[in-house]
């Protein structure tokens, strides 16, 4: 993500005197790097202020209430190692997959090998295997899809399933495509590597986050299913996750 109405400022200034413009900027790349902004919608509200707050704290401990030039410099360069745009990886082969999704996690900040492991073997499964991007019931037809599943047509895709359309807005305004007119793009590798990672590392596929369950302190393969579907065929991809540890 680029940053354009940030870098148009020329001195600090509060975080309540921005425009809505940059506030939404603000936020769609405070939620990119993972922190809980809420909605883009342009206002600062306690979920913006609470969100900067933290990015402040983690960058430099700054003044909360300031949004200084030095601040929007870190957050484009984080920014920039963030996603996996502009990096050509080989997802022909499942060790080039494999190597991408490392990668990532890598980038996104969720680079322990354990979790690194539980990502792979998520995806492992998820995909029954193939390590491709899949449509949900990708064994059954498109018509069997259109008159089973209520959120059709934003079923689910990718490395894991993407579903219903907020979540596919959410995306669309984070990586600067249109999802929503185009499901599809979900399928694409890519897209695919930046929604596994960073749905693992903000909690979007079910609220909850890779490292609630596994962290410096923590190993929790098991649990750690409750990112993705609950408690569904957990020991079987608690296995697989172990296999790569």
């Amino acid at each position: 993500m680029k940053l354009v109405e940030l870098l148009k400022l020329t001195e600090a200034k509060p975080l309540n005197l921005l425009n809505q413009a940059q506030i939404k900027e603000l936020q769609r790349a405070l939620q990119q790097l993972g922190y809980p902004v809420g909605s883009v919608d342009g206002l600062v509200g306690p979920k913006t202020r609470t969100a900067w707050s933290e990015f402040e704290s983690d960058i430099s401990e700054g003044n909360p209430e300031i949004v200084s030039l030095a601040s929007i410099e870190k957050l484009q360069a984080m920014l920039n190692t963030d996603t996996s745009s502009g990096k050509a990886h080989d997802f022909s082969t499942k060790q080039g997959t494999i190597d991408a999704i490392r990668w990532e996690c890598q980038s996104q900040g969720i680079g322990l090998q354990t979790q690194m492991a539980y990502v792979l073997a998520t995806v492992e499964w998820e995909t029954a295997r193939t390590f491709k991007p899949v449509r949900e019931a990708y064994w059954l037809s498109e018509n069997w899809r259109k008159r089973n599943l209520r959120y059709y047509p934003f079923y689910g895709r990718g490395y894991v399933q993407l579903t219903w359309k907020n979540n596919y807005q959410k995306y669309s305004t984070l990586l600067g495509v249109d999802m929503v007119t185009n499901p599809d793009l979900a399928l694409d590798s890519n897209i695919g590597l930046f929604v596994l990672v960073h749905g693992f590392k903000v909690g979007t596929f079910t609220g909850r986050k890779i490292t609630d369950y596994i962290n410096l302190n923590t190993t929790d393969f098991l649990r750690a299913r409750r990112c993705i579907n609950g408690n569904d065929q957990a020991s079987k991809i608690a296995a697989l996750a172990n296999n790569y540890m």
